[in-house]
């Protein structure tokens, strides 16, 4: 969320701090709050929180079960009404399995490998073959989702098992890798079938993964976010050089990516020394951050986070 901050310890409890508008730190009232406090429960395991134009969130338990809290004006929390909870509420089902909530909608994988969405639908960002608001999660078609997924408020990409890379949704940057401009309620496959692992920054760029290590990119490119050495949209995959890659994340307008050799690696977006180059340059090639890295990054917001070996 905007300016409120979640975290899942070790022991299973989930800690919320900051901003609490619309409820969206779980504490059963609206009080801003300077330090974590405890959300009840301790079994909590994969959290996803808003994007920047929505305030919530969605959490899974160890036993399979789904939770949600906050803003709830598009029926995002999917919980059959449009009510505002500001304590965690479940979500009908047990097998749920990893989720992702941006803006007005949210995506969730069950553990049958179904992929659920729920939300506002104005582009067929629901992936139901139309563009109808949905309070209640409803199946995208296929049962063979894997666990890598990109989502922001008009557009969802979600790699299948197979190694197939699909998106729908809103398409006025290209961000859905079909070489034209046209939005589709339903997915669509991008060219290719060894994807790994996809990640879609909020101004829709687009970065995804293959399995040989290399790095494709496509969609918005303002801030020069896809790493191809200019500000061009792409409306198909465009490869961004190397074969090492093997984690990425994004942000609003920027990249972050680590190589098999552990050099961590930035992109994009360098207002507020978010590249991390000691300056506040935009980069539209990939540039090195010095050090060894782990492969856990996290851009977010106008930050980079990576862990260090």
């Amino acid at each position: 969320g905007q300016a409120g901050a979640h975290g899942i310890k070790t022991d299973g409890t989930l800690w919320g701090w900051g901003d609490n508008n619309k409820g969206k730190l779980a504490q059963n009232n609206l009080t801003q709050r300077s330090s974590p406090v405890q959300v009840p429960g301790t079994t909590w395991n994969v959290l996803s929180l808003a994007g920047t134009n929505s305030e919530g969130g969605h959490c899974i338990k160890t036993d399979g079960t789904l939770w949600a809290w906050g803003d709830n004006d598009s029926g995002q929390l999917g919980l059959n009404n449009k009510t505002e909870y500001s304590s965690p509420v479940q979500v009908p089902g047990t097998t749920w399995k990893a989720t992702i909530t941006d803006g007005h909608k949210f995506m969730a994988f069950k553990t049958d490998g179904t992929l659920w969405t729920c939300g506002y639908n104005g582009s067929g960002q629901l992936g139901h073959g139309d563009t109808s608001n949905e309070s209640s999660p409803k199946q995208v078609p296929g049962t063979t989702w894997g666990d890598s997924f990109g989502s922001n408020d008009a557009t969802a990409i979600a790699v299948k098992t197979d190694g197939t890379l699909w998106a729908w949704g809103y398409n006025g940057n290209g961000e859905l890798g079909q070489n034209n401009r046209t939005n589709y309620s339903s997915p669509r496959q991008v060219p290719g079938t060894t994807w790994s692992k996809v990640n879609q920054g909020t101004q829709n760029g687009i970065c995804a993964l293959k399995t040989d290590g290399t790095l494709w990119a496509w969609g918005n490119n303002n801030t020069g976010s896809l790493g191809l050495n200019n500000l061009t949209k792409y409306s198909s995959p465009v490869q961004i050089p190397g074969t090492t890659w093997d984690n990425i994340d994004g942000s609003f307008y920027n990249m972050v990516a680590t190589k098999t050799d552990g050099t961590l690696w930035v992109w994009g977006y360098g207002g507020r020394g978010a590249l991390d180059n000691n300056n506040i340059i935009d980069r539209s090639s990939p540039t090195q951050i010095p050090g060894t890295w782990e492969k856990t990054v996290d851009g977010g917001g106008y930050i980079t986070t990576a862990l260090k070996n």
